[in-house]
């Protein structure tokens, strides 16, 4: 996807991935080898961690739909390619942490979603 038109946001506001059985499967392998590669890239941009998250909860069964969300995090990622964390050495030890939760509104099981962000 080198040649995809960047844009300003990942995912549909809200999106909502399912795992109905009614759903076209796709390659198992290819959708976890993308994801895996994301999750490590989320390292590093946290601005994606969220839709990272969501998409890693199919892999064992990833549908049509999973992997259409999934392809929407890469020209996101085209579009900031200034935007992530770099680390670097230094004197200061100082660590910041701050968490948010999504109480009971994943549609599937009614689990809870939270992310955190930590600063070093």
């Amino acid at each position: 996807m080198t040649g995809c038109k960047p844009v300003d946001t990942s995912v549909e506001y809200n999106a909502k991935l399912s795992d109905k059985n009614d759903r076209v499967p796709v390659n198992k392998e290819r959708y976890q080898r993308l994801v895996g590669k994301l999750i490590y890239l989320s390292h590093t941009r946290p601005n994606i961690s969220c839709e990272v998250g969501v998409v890693s909860q199919f892999m064992q069964a990833p549908c049509e739909d999973h992997t259409t969300t999934t392809k929407c995090i890469l020209p996101y990622l085209k579009g900031t390619l200034g935007k992530g964390l770099m680390f670097k050495k230094t004197d200061k030890r100082f660590v910041e942490a701050y968490t948010d939760s999504d109480w009971a509104s994943f549609v599937i099981d009614k689990k809870s979603t939270s992310g955190y962000y930590t600063f070093v």
